[in-house]
């Protein structure tokens, strides 16, 4: 198994029966919603919400059904990827462009587990961009004014296009670099009209399995 494929097994662990699970998105989350799929199929019997189309296409193209948020009272559990998460938890998620959707469902969410693999541990964040979701509606000014605050915007793309998220909105990286300040960034942010939601998830995740070259490893987060 890749580390990837380690932690995504490895979450299932933490599913228990009769639980609403909240699937992530991502390359990571992949591997844990196949696994899902095999303890389902073996008599596990649970519900599940999700994070992105991608995840639910998936989710039922190996035979499991996915309910919208609105069909459940809760969600006792949220397994998802990060693309950086430093010492004290705070990840940066996004990369995936589902940002708005997993921060929902990891809000609701009475147990959030990260998974990653070593590579995505780091000191501080700010090596991945930080992506944030804006509306389509005026955009041009956002992004004027994430540059006048000097956040560095980028408008993402994909096949040459705009990329739409599942809500119909678009992506924007900001390029902020190792170590950005996360509290001044966050009220910059704070002040932007038209953005709907950024990819600053700081202190959320109970747990986190870690894939390593020994074995996945799980740490828990003595904040939450």
């Amino acid at each position: 198994m890749n580390l990837k494929e380690q932690v995504g097994y490895k979450a299932v662990d933490f599913v228990k029966d009769g639980m609403v699970v909240g699937l992530g998105t991502g390359s990571t989350v992949f591997y844990f919603i196949h696994a899902l799929a095999k303890k389902v199929k073996e008599g596990l019997n649970v519900e599940m919400v999700s994070t992105s189309i991608q995840s639910i296409e998936l989710a039922e193209s190996l035979g499991m059904k996915v309910k919208n948020l609105e069909e459940v009272d809760r969600i006792d559990i949220c397994i998802d990827g990060v693309d950086e998460i430093d010492k004290d938890f705070n990840a940066i998620k996004g990369g995936g462009a589902a940002l708005f959707r997993e921060k929902i469902v990891a809000d609701i969410a009475e147990h959030v587990v990260w998974i990653y693999d070593e590579s995505k541990d780091v000191e501080k964040l700010g090596a991945f961009n930080l992506p944030v979701e804006i509306l389509p509606f005026a955009y041009n000014h956002t992004i004027r004014k994430m540059e006048e605050l000097g956040l560095k915007p980028v408008l993402r793309y994909k096949d040459d296009k705009v990329l739409v998220t599942d809500n119909g909105n678009f992506i924007v990286d900001l390029h902020l670099g190792y170590g950005f300040d996360i509290k001044s960034v966050e009220n910059k942010l704070a002040s932007v009209v038209g953005l709907v939601e950024h990819g600053l998830f700081l202190n959320t995740c109970k747990h986190c399995i870690k894939g390593t070259p020994d074995g996945p490893i799980i740490i828990e987060n003595p904040n939450k």
